[in-house]
């Protein structure tokens, strides 16, 4: 799984990083086929914006969020995107 971690009007830092890598390993246990994964972090005055676009196998995901804190815009954006990763795991297995 590569992840492509994006600033908008925010530095990444190192501790930044890592907290996404760790956050999506999660989603990553949940469903092997994950090729790409796109986060976009943004900053707009007092909101914190985390949006991702996932690249599946044969499917793509979005989800953003936003928070007052980077922190919890990445749980909350991981949330929504472990539902749908889910969500798409099983209609694949209905099949």
């Amino acid at each position: 799984m590569q992840i492509n971690l994006t600033g908008r009007h925010v530095e990444i830092t190192a501790a930044l990083k890592e907290y996404v890598d760790t956050k999506f390993a999660k989603l990553a246990r949940h469903f092997e086929h994950i090729n790409n994964v796109n986060v976009v972090l943004t900053v707009e005055k007092l909101k914190q914006i985390a949006e991702a676009k996932i690249n599946l196998s044969g499917a793509e995901v979005f989800a953003i969020s936003d928070d007052e804190n980077m922190y919890a815009a990445i749980d909350q954006l991981i949330d929504k995107l472990d539902r749908q990763v889910i969500k798409h795991k099983e209609k694949l297995i209905r099949h």
